[in-house]
């Protein structure tokens, strides 16, 4: 059966052809309709695609011996990734099998470092190193620091440098640099920054990579001017042997993001085009991750196609990010269907951000559609997808929808959290049901769950607007007893409850504004004040546009943060990559 989407006019600014097409000229208009109330319905929401559907792949052997060979050695894999234990399962199989070759070991190793599991090589690798059937050399002592380094293990780290001096190995740019690298990851930035001025000043020469991974360093440890300071020395061509490269532009760039600092960003993106550095996908993608305006990721859309660069799964999710916090759910679909259209496969963050798109103004049914959609696609809806589906429930008021899907989330053998629970009470709190708003909070706390301080805002909060001053006071010094220092938000909100002289004389003294000679003066300046009208804190204030262009609705919550939960790791390594293969490509 086709799916029913039933979505909301908009104006829309002008769209690019390819947009254009996609919105007004795709087949599933045909079945558009308009009913009362200006709803349209579009027919075929996310139908599927090909190359969405599982296929069986055709398996090719030289001969007997190699598609036994083969299985066999898949066989293994599966046990070592089931136990946990490479090297439990490794002697297993050596004491099963006298024939089992050295190739099948070094196959093995290669694999899991493809697949970046480290622990897992690092611990192959010390045990080969305590077979008399290896010959453990230099290069298995690189891959070996190579992998303390990415488990951010600078004591293992530093113990197998140690060794390779003591065997009389050649210090080289590999071992610094992964023991450096060791350093970043364990959160030792000035360790790993002395490590790096150390080969500055006596070598081993830095590399390329080495400049990457410190700069990366450099971000993640907030040390922003050390990191410009680098990047300028390679900019100057007299004082640096080496040239700044793309991967080092996208991580500068992705600092001023952190930073705050838009403008630097831009013209370090022109810059790359004036010093004839290529631009690619992920150039583009960084620019988009810091726009907040979705006209403006748009436009850095646009520029990267007319560029000739094609869009990747994050410039999608980043467009329909963009487009869902404006509250554009058609366009956030229509570019979320562009990019099944384009047969770039959706990843698990990708269907949640639509989820999200749909979820903040509470379209439960088109919230249905995608998480149903995740399944069908072969993605198992995380805490994440469960939390936002539940917000779709709450933003549109319907708690007895929204509390059968809270079960479900627990039928479904997943464990709500901090999130979750808060999502929950948030709707009990704007449907005025303290009673359920209140089990909710003490089922929290029989589970074990930490608070956070927008449960306890939202708990203040409903208190407040019910005429109870008195509690609200009592739940704000609440969060000062609970270890969760009372931010802006909520500072505010206690101010505008405050409604009597007595009641904002105590509110400016709780929030630390002393008396400068009108404490109706302190109230006022919040006293319009609706903390419905505020995301998540963890994300970008949202752009004005809403109010532009007529949208003056509530605004609703959804757990943007929950969606945006990815380990920064993550991020750094889309902007500079793996670099352990040019590792081992240094040393030849």
């Amino acid at each position: 059966m086709p799916q029913t989407l039933f979505l909301k006019p908009f104006v829309s600014v002008p769209l690019n052809d390819w947009r254009k097409s996609k919105i007004h000229t795709n087949p599933v208009d045909a079945n558009v309709k308009i009913r009362r109330r200006a709803e349209v319905v579009c027919m075929g929401m996310l139908t599927p695609r090909k190359f969405l559907q599982k296929r069986k792949k055709l398996e090719v052997f030289r001969d007997v011996a190699d598609e036994a060979e083969q299985k066999n050695w898949r066989r293994l894999m599966t046990e070592i990734e089931q136990t946990g234990s490479a090297v439990a399962v490794l002697k297993s199989e050596r004491m099963k099998n006298q024939a089992f070759s050295k190739d099948s070991v070094l196959g093995t190793l290669v694999r899991f470092k493809q697949l970046k599991k480290w622990k897992l090589v690092s611990e192959i690798l010390e045990w080969l190193r305590t077979q008399d059937w290896w010959d453990f050399g230099e290069m298995d002592f690189l891959m070996l620091i190579t992998a303390y380094g990415k488990e951010g293990d600078f004591n293992r780290a530093e113990k197998v440098l140690s060794l390779m001096n003591k065997k009389g190995y050649v210090p080289s740019v590999i071992s610094h640099t992964a023991l450096m690298e060791a350093y970043g990851k364990g959160g030792r930035y000035n360790n790993a920054e002395a490590i790096f001025r150390r080969m500055q000043s006596s070598g081993p020469e830095p590399s390329a990579v080495t400049y990457q991974i410190i700069l990366k360093i450099f971000v993640e440890g907030c040390k922003f001017k050390e990191a410009e300071e680098v990047f300028k020395t390679l900019l100057n061509d007299k004082k640096s042997p080496l040239k700044p490269d793309q991967k080092m532009f996208h991580m500068m760039i992705y600092m001023y993001k952190k930073a705050g600092s838009y403008e630097k960003a831009r013209k370090l993106f022109a810059l790359m085009a004036e010093r004839g550095v290529p631009q690619s996908t992920v150039t583009y993608n960084s620019l988009m991750s810091f726009e907040t305006n979705y006209k403006e990721v748009s436009k850095i859309y646009d520029q990267m196609q007319r560029a000739g660069l094609k869009p990747d799964v994050v410039s999608y999710a980043s467009l329909i990010s963009a487009y869902g916090k404006a509250r554009r759910e058609e366009e956030a679909l229509a570019v979320f269907e562009e990019m099944l259209d384009a047969g770039v496969r959706p990843t698990q963050k990708a269907y949640n951000i639509l989820l999200d798109a749909f979820a903040i103004s509470g379209m439960v049914e088109q919230a249905r559609t995608v998480f149903k959609s995740m399944r069908r696609d072969r993605y198992t809806p995380d805490l994440c997808s469960y939390t936002t589906m539940l917000s779709a429930y709450v933003n549109a008021s319907d708690m007895e929808g929204a509390q059968r899907f809270f079960s479900r989330i627990k039928q479904d053998g997943l464990k709500p959290n901090d999130i979750t629970y808060a999502t929950l009470i948030k709707g009990y709190a704007r449907t005025n049901n303290l009673e359920k708003m209140m089990e909710k909070y003490d089922e929290m706390k029989v589970n074990g769950i930490k608070l956070n301080q927008k449960i306890l805002t939202t708990i203040m909060d409903a208190y407040g607007k019910n005429r109870d001053f008195g509690s609200a006071v009592v739940w704000y010094k609440e969060m000062e007893s609970s270890g969760l220092p009372p931010d802006q938000k909520a500072k505010n909100i206690l101010l505008s409850l405050a409604k009597t002289a007595v009641e904002q004389e105590e509110a400016n003294k709780l929030v630390g504004y002393l008396d400068q000679g009108s404490n109706k003066q302190l109230v006022n300046r919040v006293s319009g004040f609706d903390d419905d009208d505020d995301d998540e804190d963890d994300e970008d204030d949202e752009d004005d546009d809403d109010i532009e262009d007529g949208h003056n609705e509530k605004e609703s919550d959804a757990p943007s943060h929950a969606i945006f939960h990815d380990d920064k790791e993550d991020i750094l390594n889309h902007l500079v990559g793996d670099n352990q293969e040019k590792l081992e490509v240094l040393q030849l």
